[in-house]
């Protein structure tokens, strides 16, 4: 299995693309450590645990503190001793105008999506260059391609993810580190509903139609089908790609206009 007997380190990896991601690693034979801000963490790894027993670990941790962190990192240096793949997964969407956004708010979007993966990406660098290895971050098709109303902050957000990427990129080709991001569309996730509830708490489901049906392949993505693109970054198969941002939409970013047509 392509990913036998690595060690990777997923960020958000309770739920949503992160648990896809988490999935997909353990089927292609990773030792997959979670940390994870939620309580659902210790259901997913129970729930991991009895199928793959010895191959999943994790830590319930804010990503903002330093000092946590360290503590981690000590804890996997001397479980592991090493860490060949790192996923910064973990991120956060609210949906507010700009001239509403309080600076709580904002804060709140640019110190997890961009100071928690600068983070966690600083605090485990040493065990990534021990061996060199690969930097998964998760960028978004919104931000860098496109955006909507209300998005100011998680679009700002996501591309500085995508620029941290093609920066750390070229500095950590002489440690032989890959650093490449996922620029995902909509994707079925927990994120996701609780955006259409924002936008319509009375029928998020239409909300997700509508989404859905504006896509040209009619569809959300499935959070193993991010996963399964992370593994091919992660893995030996991706050995000459580095500091790309790969998009993963449906073709949501493709059409010019969604009135023209044949």
């Amino acid at each position: 299995m392509k990913l036998d007997g690595k060690v990777a380190i997923v960020t958000g990896g309770a739920m949503g693309i992160g648990r896809g991601i988490v999935n997909v690693f353990l089927k292609y034979g990773a030792k997959v450590i979670i940390l994870d801000s939620s309580e659902k963490l210790k259901d997913t790894i129970l729930e991991l645990n009895g199928k793959y027993p010895g191959m999943i670990n994790g830590f319930i941790v804010d990503i903002r503190k330093q000092s946590m962190l360290d503590a981690i990192f000590s804890e996997v240096k001397n479980t592991y001793g090493i860490v060949d793949i790192l996923v910064n997964n973990a991120g956060v969407c609210k949906l507010a105008s700009f001239d509403e956004m309080s600076e709580e708010l904002r804060d709140f979007h640019f110190d997890i999506n961009i100071v928690g993966t600068w983070m966690v990406t600083h605090t485990f660098l040493p065990l990534l260059k021990i061996k060199g290895g690969a930097i998964v971050n998760l960028s978004s098709v919104t931000g860098p391609i496109v955006a909507d109303p209300g998005e100011v902050a998680y679009a700002t957000s996501k591309a500085a993810v995508l620029g941290f990427t093609k920066s750390l990129a070229a500095e950590l080709v002489k440690d032989k580190i890959r650093v490449n991001a996922i620029m995902p569309g909509y994707v079925a996730t927990p994120m996701v509903e609780g955006m259409a509830k924002e936008s319509n708490g009375s029928n998020p489901e239409s909300v997700v139609e509508g989404i859905a049906k504006a896509i040209p392949m009619k569809r959300l993505a499935e959070p193993e089908e991010i996963g399964e693109l992370a593994a091919f970054l992660a893995s030996g198969e991706a050995s000459y790609i580095t500091g790309q941002g790969i998009v993963i939409d449906g073709g949501s970013t493709l059409p010019e206009t969604m009135t023209m047509g044949v």
